[in-house]
């Protein structure tokens, strides 16, 4: 590892104050969007089959062998600005020879490194196999879209292809549960996200309670976007996602951090119901608004193939291999030259704002040039 010249700043506590997975940090150190965050799918495996999943077509019941993970940190060790890994499936440790083999030496890498780490995960699986990441990991993101263990046995199987015993599904998602209070006890920063659409929204508030009661360290909240697997469930009109989010707000634990994301609400889009939102967005303690990093500051890496990816929702092919490119020059060519990134690169360093994803833009924002643009004052 040539990590000998890394300048560390992972001795900063991740608070609201500080989120290096947001492009926004990297954007005002340097001047420009870097690649400073990379993603690595680790399996195609998983327990479950929710609804909403974004990558739920590439999802298989046998997949084939990886790449060897030397290629992999290699690749790794030439990001020059790396801060953050993210591990994502499927369900990671779906696999204990994945936990053991892949997961425990990428969060090793990245400690001595000096690079945050996370894993999207559903905690549904046995307790030892999360205990053995709690000396390296930074993160356990889960998904928690449920007000109890019909809501988990109807989101979560809805497209496994075959009935799921309602007690199956119940002792997994008390499962899950347990498990959260126990790695939370043990010192580890869980991250419950819940996503915006036509079944949790008016739940927020409910959702929001047992995440509380789980114990976990951050409440994140984004809105579902149908895209690829999802594609077919019904889109929330922007009006029920801001009376969503502002029910969410006064119902709150003003302790508990929340972490909005992927928001299709922006303040160049003038005064209005939406610049009151993002007003309160701003003026709330313990509450922060995140740039989607996916196409700014992060790539996805295949650990399959080896193939490249700038955004996980947007239709683009890979646009390269760690077997033959390195990471930085995919990214400066996603960057520089592609001409879905010029469409919506953009950034208001007043608002805090790297502008709209490419499926926001798609899905909200068709003919509208962001980067003619300005902010109001919130």
């Amino acid at each position: 590892m040539k990590i000998e010249n890394y300048k560390t700043d992972r001795e900063i506590e991740i608070t609201p104050s500080y989120d290096p997975w947001d492009p926004i940090v990297s954007l005002r150190e340097f001047g420009r969007h870097v690649l400073t965050s990379v993603e690595m799918t680790v399996t195609n495996l998983c327990n479950m089959r929710c609804e909403h999943c974004a990558v739920g077509d590439s999802l298989m019941l046998k997949e084939p062998e990886q790449i060897p993970l030397s290629v992999i940190l290699n690749s790794l060790d030439q990001v020059e600005n790396l801060r953050t890994i993210s591990i994502t499936g499927g369900e990671p440790t779906f696999r204990k020879q994945t936990v053991d083999e892949v997961i425990v030496p990428l969060l090793q890498y990245a400690k001595a490194r000096g690079v945050r780490s996370q894993i999207n995960s559903n905690l549904t699986l046995d307790y030892e196999r999360y205990e053995k990441l709690l000396p390296y990991l930074d993160v356990m993101h889960i998904s928690f879209n449920y007000t109890s263990e019909r809501d988990f046995h109807e989101v979560g199987f809805a497209r496994s292809g075959h009935p799921v015993q309602e007690e199956v599904a119940k002792r997994m998602y008390f499962k899950m549960i347990e498990n959260s209070q126990k790695l939370s006890e043990a010192g580890m920063f869980i991250s419950a996200e819940s996503m915006i659409n036509y079944r949790t929204h008016d739940k927020l508030p409910q959702i929001h309670r047992l995440i509380r009661e789980m114990g976990c360290q951050r409440h994140e909240v984004h809105p579902m976007y149908a895209a690829d697997f999802a594609e077919g469930l019904p889109v929330l009109p922007l009006e029920d996602m801001r009376t969503a989010i502002h029910s969410l707000l006064d119902a709150r634990d003003p302790d508990l951090w929340m972490l909005f994301g992927t928001l299709p609400f922006f303040a160049c889009n003038g005064e209005g119901e939406d610049a009151k939102l993002l007003r309160r967005l701003r003026q709330e303690p313990n509450v922060t608004v995140r740039n989607d990093p996916d196409g700014r500051n992060r790539v996805n890496v295949n650990m399959f193939t080896g193939d490249v990816y700038v955004t996980d929702f947007a239709a683009i092919p890979a646009f390269g291999n760690v077997r033959d490119m390195r990471l930085d020059d995919i990214f400066a060519e996603w960057l520089n030259n592609h001409p879905m990134n010029q469409k919506v690169n953009c950034h208001c360093d007043a608002a805090g704002c790297c502008g709209p994803n490419l499926l926001v833009a798609d899905m909200y924002y068709k003919d509208i040039d962001f980067k003619s643009r300005k902010a109001i004052t919130l």
